[in-house]
């Protein structure tokens, strides 16, 4: 099984909306059981806050309901549970170090990474266009499916 976990600032926008994004990806590609996919922040702000409205809205067009997912921090932990920890920007990378330490394995980068355009994915909750962040994730996400060869 291949564990991913998609990392923010807060959980709440831009992670969780990669988290069900994938989850939509891997199941329309009937591989959803070779994988754990899941979301968390780098901070405390907003744990135990459900999905941001305008993700929540992104999500809607493709039929998935995030009603159920609260924001949670990365542990320590996390970082021997997933093969993949996959951030939204370069802060979320600073901070995922702080947290986990060295990268001895590998195991952190960037979603936009994987595409042609490595940069990073865009924040809506400073710009307030969740359209743009969707087509960043989606494409992040696309090429990290292509780099695992499905």
């Amino acid at each position: 099984m291949i564990k991913i976990l998609f990392v923010c600032h807060g959980n709440i926008c831009r992670s969780p909306m990669a988290e069900f994004l994938m989850k939509k990806l891997v199941k329309d590609m009937g591989i959803s059981d070779k994988f754990l996919i899941e979301s968390a922040a780098t901070s405390t702000e907003e744990i135990g806050n459900g999905v941001h409205y305008g993700t929540r809205q992104v999500l809607r067009k493709y039929n998935i309901d995030c009603s159920k997912k609260r924001a949670v921090q990365i542990t320590p932990e996390d970082y021997d549970k997933y093969d993949y920890i996959i951030g939204m920007d370069s802060y979320n990378i600073r901070n995922m170090k702080r947290i986990f330490g060295e990268d001895k394995d590998n195991k952190i980068s960037l979603l936009l990474d994987y595409t042609n355009d490595p940069r990073n994915v865009a924040d809506p909750w400073y710009t307030g266009n969740f359209t743009t962040t969707e087509n960043d994730v989606l494409c992040g996400c696309r090429a990290f499916l292509k780099s695992l060869k499905f």
